[in-house]
């Protein structure tokens, strides 16, 4: 199937590595220009280097920390003037920290609000009105499943997570009429550079070793384990096309079908 993506011009935030470099990649094979940001600049474009040499297109890497507004606002103006246009936004960049609420400082809240979902809101706010007055576009948020899979060791992401996903449905009762539609795509567990100190939280928090945390989630999917980056990119850039548009206000876990009360190993039932 040709996805119609080849001339588009896409924002990927986050995209120096992991799940964010991985959809970058791939929308850059599909034949799409792309402009990328992190808040480091040397892996940054490092990763947009490999995807020109691997794809032929067009990447642009744009330093900026999105729990800025003025970066936020920066980064949209630079990708707009290097793309043309903004025909896809990704929002991908942030993480929250795992563990339970004793262990869960003030700094750690504010992380996970702030990256994982007032960094959405901050590019949406300037991307929004570019998409609208070029007559359309498409967004995709990379959010998670703990908000709508919740977890007492998880409870921060959870929160971003569910704060994000009420955002997009949101926007998407309000953009809809403007030609700009809005999907969360909600991963579950990813073998990203950041698993390891998931599973760091998971073993402290439950009490159990490294080892046995690090099974855990793949013992809660059916599939037996966890996911790859590219299998996430893959959803994005197939919900990322123009042939999706009618998927409006739409949600989709990609976690194998995890059932996380398997994981839940203490808490009495």
């Amino acid at each position: 199937m040709d996805l119609q993506l080849k001339g588009k011009t896409a924002v990927v935030t986050g995209g120096s590595e992991g799940i964010g470099k991985a959809i970058a990649m791939t929308l850059a094979k599909e034949g799409v220009d792309v402009a990328i940001c992190a808040r480091r600049k040397e892996p940054l474009e490092a990763s947009a280097l490999e995807i020109v040499k691997a794809t032929g297109r067009k990447i642009h890497a744009i330093t900026a920390d999105l729990t800025k507004d003025e970066d936020c606002k920066s980064f949209i103006e630079q990708a707009h003037k290097a793309l043309g246009r903004i025909d896809i936004m990704i929002n991908n960049a942030g993480s929250a920290p795992g563990g339970v609420i004793e262990h869960l400082t003030e700094k750690d809240w504010e992380q996970a609000l702030q990256l994982k979902f007032m960094g959405y809101v901050r590019c949406l706010r300037y991307s929004l009105p570019i998409m609208v007055k070029q007559g359309g576009g498409r967004v995709v948020n990379l959010i998670g499943n703990d908000g709508v899979k919740p977890s007492y060791w998880e409870i921060a992401p959870g929160a971003a997570n569910a704060a994000g996903q009420n955002l997009t449905i949101s926007l998407a009762g309000q953009y809809g009429r403007h030609g700009v539609s809005f999907c969360a795509v909600n991963p579950g567990p990813v073998r990203t550079e950041r698993w390891a100190g998931l599973v760091n939280a998971m073993s402290r928090d439950m009490k159990i070793s490294y080892e046995d945390a690090d099974q855990l989630a793949p013992r809660s999917i059916p599939m037996g384990r966890i996911a790859e980056t590219e299998e996430v990119a893959n959803l994005v850039v197939m919900l990322a096309s123009p042939l999706m548009m009618m998927a409006n206000g739409t949600m989709i876990e990609i976690d194998g079908g995890q059932d996380k009360a398997l994981m839940d190993r203490f808490r009495d039932r």
